[in-house]
């Protein structure tokens, strides 16, 4: 029997004592304090919180940027049906992340491990750049929106030059906005927020 992985969660009365939102957040700097906070974290099996509401996984999203002098490229793929969370198999994403673990507390910071190591399990990344976090997401009209928190990061990359390192993130590449917002409806809901609400 596979072990029952254990994630990182915050509960879902600090989210309400923060001020309860739904959809996409900007304000990063009024929630994410007391969410990194240890104080409000804990880590708890995956299975028991998967259908509970009353914690909310928390993951990093990593949206991959690159730009020219002519336009902006985002990273994008479909999940194949080895990815995680079967309830988004076959969608398009713009986000790359997952589960923090609690094999990720090897160090001082737990979410920067665990967001590192999704990177490089998911993506390889033949370049530089310079990261920063751009707002949350919480989706309380699904069933798996309702019971995770994405942190979203945005990657300003200095090149395209990222590839797929796992053989589920299917037909990967950098797209032009453009060209996506042509097919968000193609794409998961936490993609849909942001490309609604960052590249509108």
């Amino acid at each position: 029997m596979a072990k029952d992985e254990e994630v990182l969660v915050v509960p879902a009365r600090l989210l309400d004592e923060l001020g309860s939102f739904s959809g996409f957040q900007h304000n990063v700097d009024r929630y994410l304090p007391a969410i990194l906070d240890r104080n409000n974290q804990s880590f708890l099996p995956r299975s028991m919180v998967e259908d509970d509401p009353s914690f909310k996984q928390l993951i990093p999203y990593i949206i991959l940027e690159c730009s020219d002098a002519n336009q902006t490229q985002l990273f994008q793929y479909t999940r194949g049906k080895g990815q995680g969370e079967k309830r988004l198999h076959a969608k398009k994403s713009i986000g790359i992340g997952g589960h923090i673990s609690i094999e990720d507390t090897t160090g001082d910071d737990w979410y920067n491990t665990g967001m590192q190591r999704e990177l490089e399990e998911e993506v390889k990344i033949e370049c530089g750049g310079q990261q920063r976090v751009v707002g949350l997401i919480y989706d309380d009209s699904t069933e798996v929106g309702r019971v995770h928190l994405g942190v979203v990061h945005i990657m300003q990359l200095f090149s395209c030059k990222v590839s797929s390192a796992e053989e589920d993130l299917q037909f990967a590449g950098f797209q032009t906005i453009d060209r996506i917002r042509t097919e968000i409806g193609r794409f998961e809901t936490w993609s849909q927020l942001c490309i609604q609400h960052l590249y509108s």
